[in-house]
């Protein structure tokens, strides 16, 4: 892949120079007071993005994954009963998750393109009168089908039973891009990484627990080391570790968040919706579809774009990278081979996302899909045209 192109898969991103400068840092005494000075704004930063006053941030070494691990064994224990809803790829890895953990997994069945539905949300927590579901899990953008679901109205869900269980949510591939509403929305585990919205390499599970999600530890029965946010705690207090921390991808999270909070949270996620918008324009007068049904769905970080049921979508995928040196999301799971998706989020702008739609819609005509070259480009532009960017101090 030439280096200079900018990739469209959602995650991971396209770093920004600053801050893949930020990362190649000299090895540094993580036992000496310079450290402290990278990882408390860093944590800090953290809290800032996803709007909460009241959350503890930890970071791990891992991907989202390992957040996900973190949040099931340091709130619940083998048996526990847990309630989520599939509609997509990464729920479906989450449920695995859960079941391999020796939870007790009800699921919610919901179409792949469809958001979360949170009247199905409340009907099983208003079944369960002896409150044996201890969490909720939401995925709040669903990366396999381009789908966003409305978190507040799952906590909704909740409070209207009084039902005391934890709300865990999946912010992988929304938060630092579309808006997360931490406190407001009463979540109390976020989950993400540090390869999507924060602009950075591979390489950092970021965690978030509300307060009541810290009392859940002191009663979780799950076998955890590595893992363990307790620990991890502890050595926050005096401006440590419990063990070797990746020091470079720390500083490049603390340049991250000050360049998101440069650009100021709100014109964030306006430049994300305004690129996605062109995107979508694009797909439109292509007249193609996307795989999210509804447009409150529609995400703001990657469009699943379904293709005719004779093309093989993912042949297209692996013609970009073959012909133009340019990568695009593959359909996964249920969708395999029938949509490729383009990630439009992190470091990207109405240009680069020029250069992407430019270039699926040369492996369409290429390919032998009846698309006018240009088309998608041109609907793009006038999205574009008609919405200038917005002064930010900050090229994040």
């Amino acid at each position: 892949m030439f280096s200079q192109n900018p990739v469209f898969v959602p995650g991971p991103t396209n770093i920004p120079d600053e801050i893949r400068k930020a990362c190649d840092v000299p090895t540094l005494d993580h036992r000496s007071a310079s450290f402290k000075d990278i990882l408390t704004p860093a944590l800090n930063g953290v809290a800032k993005v996803i709007k909460s006053l009241t959350a503890e941030v930890f970071i791990f070494s891992g991907t989202g994954t390992g957040g996900w691990e973190t949040a099931i064994t340091n709130t619940l224990s083998p048996g526990d009963h847990v309630l989520i809803a599939r509609n997509g790829m990464f729920s479906d890895r989450w449920i695995n998750l859960c079941k391999r953990h020796g939870l007790n997994v009800s699921i919610i069945e919901a179409g792949w393109g469809q958001g979360l539905p949170a009247d199905k949300y409340r009907e099983k927590l208003a079944a369960d009168k002896n409150h044996e579901i201890k969490a909720v899990l939401a995925t709040h953008n669903e990366t396999a089908t381009g789908v966003t679901s409305d978190i507040a109205q799952i906590r909704r869900a909740i409070d209207a039973e009084k039902h005391p269980a934890l709300l865990l949510v999946d912010g992988v591939s929304a938060i630092g891009s579309i808006d997360f509403r931490f406190d407001e929305w009463g979540v109390d585990i976020a989950v993400t990484g540090s390869q999507k919205g924060f602009m950075l390499p591979l390489g950092l599970a970021i965690v978030a627990f509300s307060p009541k999600a810290m009392d859940a530890t002191k009663t979780a029965r799950h076998y955890r080391t590595y893992f363990d946010i307790q620990d991890m705690a502890k050595s926050y207090e005096t401006g440590g570790y419990p063990y070797t921390p990746p020091v470079g991808l720390l500083n490049g999270l603390k340049l991250a968040c000050d360049m998101l909070l440069d650009e100021s949270l709100e014109n964030v996620f306006q430049r994300h919706n305004r690129i996605a918008n062109g995107v979508r324009a694009a797909v439109d007068a292509w007249g193609l579809k996307l795989c999210a049904e509804k447009p409150e769905w529609y995400s703001d970080t990657v469009s699943a774009i379904v293709t005719p049921t004779n093309f093989d979508a993912t042949a297209l995928v692996t013609y970009a990278a073959e012909r133009y040196n340019v990568a695009f999301g593959v359909g996964l799971g249920k969708v395999a081979g029938k949509l490729f998706r383009i990630g439009h989020l992190g470091k990207l702008t109405d240009v680069m996302a020029l250069s992407g739609i430019a270039t699926a819609e040369m492996c369409m005509v290429d390919l032998g899909l009846s698309i006018p070259l240009g088309s998608g480009v041109a609907a793009a532009q006038e999205v574009y045209r008609a919405s200038p960017l917005l002064e930010t101090k900050s090229a994040a």
